[in-house]
């Protein structure tokens, strides 16, 4: 885009611009404001741990307190950066340098938590902001600042500041950000709409030349990993980083912030900005009138090109009717000749393109693929069958626009989940297995399928997730050792959910201290092993239940002669089911008789007793409620289970000397890197450093509480690691994704990369 020298007229009308922009922008803060006290509200209204709750309510009170002199401050800063843009071609507050500065810690966590904001704006208000940019631009004859009000992140980076400044708390704000991001990026992309039909109004457009947008980011002197510009919000200087969370680049989300060069937040936060980034670069290169994608609306493919991609589905057809008498070749030259056939094939479909935007589609797609099939750590055979999956993916393309910029759209979920799953394994290893024929299945049903957009991905997305859970773990080890952990967390939970039970049940009776200890500590586990390896409702099961309310009543006040002969009737069986109970839990020995021995001290005492007994009415209550126990139990609230291998040899009577176990050990670990343990998908392949050896790991399965996660080498051994262990590794580094990125993010960055060197090819 050409910038001409601006006249007065032009400047002024840019000013109206942002006048009546920040206008509108203070004009919604009380709306915005009331939605947060709204979900501040209903926040603290949820049921959650006792540091959870205090933590929402303390936000709640910090919130309703300050809230007031927040959106002043608002408007205030709002009109700041207003008053910035008033002198023409005044240096923004926040110049864009080539050299380096020292700034506060405070600073740069603003402008990362301001950064991560403006992505998620800047994602929604993409279009509309990036058509006011270039009328902009185009009335002043120069960029928009960094700093420019326009741009949402500079929205975002002062609303961080006022909402500092007005008393609040930076971990309040982190707790409102979903809401509070999202309500924003409403009222701006109203507000830039606003902007466009002033624009309108005014006779203001310019010429889109989407061969000169491809050059653009090298004439700006802005390289491809920030191939974004400013406008971004940053990510797209990042963007080279893992997918799974690897070590970030040394970049910030503002280009010229020295201090925030390490990093912050979450790897799995700071991967997603990165991947967002890359798709907002993807998009805005295909969102040009230009090329028939105007505001992402989606126009109709012309008719020679539906009848060739017609024509491709029909000879798909064909080929799989007659499948029965081939052969298939999974070569490495096999994927050679799909590489130039995936060349060719989008050559043929750019001659029956009638517009530069089908044209654009097609190259990108074409890229995409020729990405993938380069890729040799996947094995030739998947590698030829993904080649079949150009021209089903190309259908999607051309008709949903948002294939280019949402990272969970079901056909980039597809092949991420299949190309994750196969990168562990050699050609040998793969060929003829389960995951070998499925992913062929999907394929064919892919191409064969009737409808052409995602809903087909979403089925067969769908039906690959319920393959993968069971094909992981269908090796016999690996079968037997998620068996066994299945068990652990079940016991660990009934453990958990029978003390709180009887908690309740013992909370106004007078209990002696000796008998609530041994009922809450040793005899929930008990009850636990007991209904894990045998069934809540078995005899044994049943007569542990039974004991607890006996030794209760026993333990009591027994003030008549008929109650004492009664417990001296019942003690020789009361005593044997609870040896027999601890037995089961690996109390044996000395160490049972000094707990037989307390509890028959305690039981003498209450002969000699004069308080009150426990009616017999309790009793009966407390036995029926032990009986039907786990009709009443929930998962709420649990807190961490203990883990080590001693447990799972013990307590589940099996050998396990097979299973490398890594239990919580007390190690500080971030809660967002706990988050992201419970985030990580099936499938995916890790290196693991372990005791300083390092192995090459798949992730096969996690319990249901995902308080246990299983890693299986392709040697046999298996590594079950705790949450807060497996959160602890991936914060220090032992466990890292041998993929730095998703396939097809990967694949959109090389076709970003071919496209910067070549921008012409779009058109060939």
């Amino acid at each position: 885009m050409d910038i001409s020298p601006p006249s007065t007229a032009h400047r002024r009308l840019a000013q109206l611009a942002r006048q009546r922009f920040v206008d509108g922008l203070c004009a919604g803060l009380p709306a915005l404001d009331k939605k947060l006290l709204d979900f501040l509200t209903e926040l603290m209204g949820r049921t959650g741990t006792v540091r959870d709750m205090q933590l929402r309510r303390d936000a709640w009170m910090g919130y309703q307190t300050r809230h007031k002199a927040w959106v002043e401050l608002m408007v205030r800063g709002w009109r700041g950066g207003l008053a910035q843009q008033s002198a023409p071609g005044r240096t923004a507050a926040m110049p864009m340098s080539d050299g380096l500065a020292l700034v506060g810690d405070d600073e740069v966590e603003n402008r990362i938590l301001a950064s991560r904001m403006a992505l998620t704006v800047a994602e929604q208000v993409g279009a509309p902001f990036d058509a006011v940019r270039q009328r902009t631009q185009h009335l002043e004859g120069r960029e928009l600042a960094s700093s420019d009000i326009l741009r949402p992140e500079a929205q975002c980076l002062r609303l961080v500041e006022q909402w500092l400044e007005a008393g609040l708390k930076r971990d309040d704000l982190q707790l409102v950000l979903d809401p509070l991001q999202r309500e924003l990026a409403n009222l701006a992309l109203a507000q830039y709409q606003a902007l466009l039909k002033l624009y309108d109004e005014q006779g203001v457009a310019v010429p889109n030349d989407l061969r000169a947008r491809v050059r653009r980011s090298t004439a700006t002197g802005v390289s491809r990993a920030g191939a974004l510009g400013p406008e971004s919000g940053g990510a797209g200087l990042a963007a080279h980083s893992a997918a799974q969370g690897l070590p970030p680049p040394h970049v910030t989300p503002f280009p010229h912030t020295v201090a925030a060069a390490a990093g912050s937040g979450s790897p799995l936060v700071r991967a997603r900005q990165r991947a967002q980034g890359v798709l907002m670069q993807l998009r805005r290169l295909l969102t040009q009138p230009v090329v028939a994608y105007d505001m992402v609306q989606p126009q109709p493919a012309s008719a020679a090109l539906v009848h060739a991609l017609s024509a491709e589905r029909v000879e798909a057809d064909l080929y799989y009717s007659g499948m029965a008498t081939l052969v298939e070749d999974y070569s490495p030259q096999a994927v050679v000749h799909v590489t130039n056939v995936v060349r060719e094939r989008a050559a043929e479909f750019k001659k029956k393109a009638s517009t530069a935007g089908e044209k654009a589609i097609i190259e990108v797609v074409a890229l995409m693929f020729q990405s993938i099939l380069s890729e040799d750590r996947i094995p030739p055979a998947v590698r030829v069958w993904f080649a079949r999956l150009q021209v089903p993916v190309l259908r999607v393309a051309l008709a949903e626009p948002e294939f280019f910029s949402n990272l969970t759209h079901p056909a980039r979920q597809l092949i991420d989940r299949m190309g994750s799953c196969v990168l562990g394994f050699d050609a040998s290893a793969i060929s003829g297995t389960a995951l070998e024929a499925e992913i062929r299945r999907i394929v064919q049903v892919i191409e064969q399928y009737p409808e052409t957009g995602k809903r087909v991905f979403e089925l067969v997305h769908g039906e690959f997730e319920k393959f993968l859970a069971r094909f992981l773990t269908e090796r016999q080890a690996t079968s037997r050792i998620v068996s066994v952990a299945q068990q652990v967390e079940q016991r660990e939970t009934l453990a958990i959910q029978y003390t709180i039970e009887l908690r309740a049940l013992l909370k106004d009776m007078p209990v002696r201290d000796e008998i609530r200890d041994f009922l809450f500590k040793t005899w929930a586990e008990v009850l636990a092993v007991s209904a894990v390896r045998d069934g809540p409702q078995h005899a044994d099961t049943a007569a542990y239940k039974r004991a607890a309310a006996d030794l209760v009543w026993a333990a009591s006040a027994k003030p008549h002669r008929a109650e004492r002969a009664k417990v001296i009737q019942q003690l020789p069986a009361l005593l044997q089911c609870l040896r027999q109970g601890l037995a089961l839990i690996g109390v044996t020995g000395a160490q049972q008789d000094a707990q037989i021995k307390l509890l028959t001290d305690t039981l003498a005492d209450a002969f000699l007793s004069k308080t009150a007994s426990i009616s017999q009415e309790h009793i009966d209550a407390m036995v029926k409620r032990l009986a039907n126990l786990e009709d009443f139990i929930s998962d709420e609230t649990l807190g961490d289970m203990p883990l080590s291998a001693d447990n799972i040899e013990l307590l589940l009577g099996i050998d396990a000397s097979s299973i490398h176990v890594i239990a919580d050990n007390g190690a500080p670990v971030q809660e967002d890197m706990v988050a992201w343990a419970q985030q990580l998908p099936l499938g995916v392949w890790f290196t693991l450093d372990h005791n300083g050896a390092s192995a090459q790991v798949q992730y096969v399965w996690h319990s249901q509480r995902k308080q246990l996660h299983l890693f299986a080498a392709m040697d046999g051994s298996s590594y079950l690691v705790q949450l807060k262990r497996l959160g602890a590794y991936l914060q220090a580094g032992l466990l890292t994704a041998q993929e730095e990125e998703s396939l097809t993010l990967r694949a959109t960055r090389d076709a970003l990369t071919k496209i910067d060197a070549n921008p012409e090819r779009l058109f060939e």
